[in-house]
């Protein structure tokens, strides 16, 4: 039998790439084929999406629309605009605000981790979210390019599956094969592969994607 190191490596992993806003881009990021894009729908972010880029994505790619403490008409509104197939709420919100959201939803709940956090707030969650993504804790919301301290999560011993995220860069396929979870279900992905906010360098990811697949 394998052991758990060899197990971890040939795990697929699902490659979320978030703060999509240019149209070009989006369209030459749809042909790497990430499994989820995500779009930013909060004004104070450097990755804002103003309007829907007119591309037309390969239904295979998820769209993902991520809010901070947002309303639920507003990420319904979205949803509509949009055509968002989950939201990501990567805010203060409540098990109960992630629960109406995923009576139109999917969701995906955030979570900013560091040396203090404390793991058993998320078991309210564990019921009622379809993904965790657990980020670093930074001066914004998200997309502050820093990583946290990876072993913390060895302290959440829940069964929803997650999504790594926090300064993780073109370098970082190592690290990532070592890193060992059950519930680590696939890497979200910001500026740390971005040629300014918003603008991803596609080679880059596409190189990304085929050394983390290997």
């Amino acid at each position: 039998m394998a052991d758990m190191k060899t197990q971890k490596i040939n795990k697929t992993l699902k490659l979320k790439v978030c703060g999509m806003c240019d149209a070009d881009n989006v369209a030459a990021m749809a042909k790497v084929q990430p499994d989820l894009m995500g779009f930013i729908f909060h004004e104070a972010s450097l990755r804002f999406c103003a309007q829907m880029p007119e591309v037309n994505l390969p239904s295979g790619i998820i769209r993902v629309g991520v809010f901070v403490n947002s309303s639920l008409n507003y990420i319904l509104e979205k949803k509509q605009e949009f055509g968002l197939n989950l939201a990501q709420l990567h805010g203060q919100e409540s098990p109960d605000f992630c629960r109406e959201v995923s009576r139109y939803l999917p969701v995906m709940k955030a979570f900013n981790v560091h040396e203090d956090f404390d793991f058993l707030k998320v078991k309210a969650y564990e019921e009622i979210c379809d993904y965790f993504l657990f980020d670093a804790s930074g001066l914004r919301a998200g997309g502050n390019g820093i990583q946290f301290n990876w072993d913390l999560l060895q302290k959440f011993q829940g069964k929803t599956p997650f999504f790594l995220s926090g300064g993780i860069r073109p370098d970082s396929v190592m690290a990532i094969r070592e890193f060992n979870h059950p519930s680590l279900a696939g890497i979200d992905i910001n500026s740390g592969f971005e040629i300014r906010p918003g603008l991803k360098d596609i080679e880059k990811i596409k190189q990304f994607k085929y050394e983390l697949s290997s």
